[in-house]
């Protein structure tokens, strides 16, 4: 089979994104084995389907093909209506600095967003973690801008709180 250089150079490009949509993945399912098997299926249907890329980032693309098979598993499941989910290893998210106790505190930090609601979990995982606009992440979560303002405030201050809370213990 022969590809032309726009697919090859798609699918290159698909590669480049699985870091990031393993990182989305992460935060969205809070398991490293989920995340793992969501990130692949999320890429191997963006190379099945380079045809359906039209314009922008691959990144975003593939992001967005990574939460509509998480979302359609979710409903699959019929498990919309949980809390929030339970941490089980927090260390592969949260190992990414040189002195020990920065990983500690990135591993709480981290359990903490995986306590906050689907929505804003997802927010910030994309403005924070992935680097996405407000405006591209909005895409991505097909809603409006408004929408993700309001997600990250919310998530801030119960982020806040948690850190004031945590600091008045201490």
């Amino acid at each position: 089979m022969r590809f032309s250089k726009r697919s090859k150079n798609l699918e290159t490009q698909i590669g480049l994104a699985h870091p990031a949509v393993w990182r989305f993945a992460l935060a969205m399912t809070g398991r490293q084995d989920i995340a793992d098997d969501l990130a692949q299926s999320a890429v191997l249907r963006a190379l099945e389907r380079t045809e359906q890329f039209k314009t922008g980032s691959v990144e975003a693309w593939c992001i967005t093909i990574c939460r509509s098979i998480w979302l359609n598993e979710l409903r699959a499941r019929e498990v919309r209506d949980r809390a929030a989910i339970s941490i089980s290893d927090t260390s592969a998210a949260a190992q990414l600095f040189s002195d020990a106790e920065t990983n500690l505190f990135a591993r709480e930090v981290f359990t903490k967003v995986m306590e906050l609601p689907e929505a804003q979990r997802e927010t910030v995982a994309l403005v924070y973690v992935s680097g996405f606009t407000y405006s591209e992440a909005a895409e991505i979560l097909d809603v409006p801008i408004g929408t993700i303002m309001s997600r990250l405030s919310a998530a801030r201050r119960k982020l806040l709180e948690w850190s004031t809370a945590k600091e008045a213990r201490t």
